[in-house]
């Protein structure tokens, strides 16, 4: 949610990736539907494994409680968005999710240069 989120609210500004320390085999179908309500199609995203090398080459890295899982370099700026896990809960948590995501996002955006 937070990539298609940054892609919407600083397009063109910010290369996004998003990955997990463990993905799922696939989307959850309430986070795809919530998102679509917001005009943000996620639907043909597949969940990535985060990787040394996706780290080394981010500015900023954005953890959702991965805690030692997550690979950690030096010189690199870290945030960890404590946030409800929205495996297995139903479309309204998952709108409020997606909502506490979006306002996260806002504030990275207009802390990013250039705002």
């Amino acid at each position: 949610m937070a990539a298609g989120l940054l892609k919407q609210l600083a397009p063109g500004r910010v290369e996004v990736r998003s990955a997990g320390s463990e993905p799922a085999d696939r989307l959850n179908p309430n986070v795809v539907k919530a998102m679509d309500e917001i005009g943000i199609d996620i639907s043909q995203e597949l969940p990535k494994p985060m990787t040394g090398q996706m780290v080394k080459a981010a500015d900023v890295v954005i953890t959702m409680g991965c805690g030692d899982a997550c690979p950690v370099y030096p010189g690199k700026r870290y945030e960890d968005w404590e946030l409800e896990d929205p495996a297995g809960k139903d479309l309204e948590t998952v709108r409020r999710i997606r909502d506490e995501i979006r306002d996260r996002v806002r504030i990275l955006v207009g802390g990013l240069p250039g705002s």
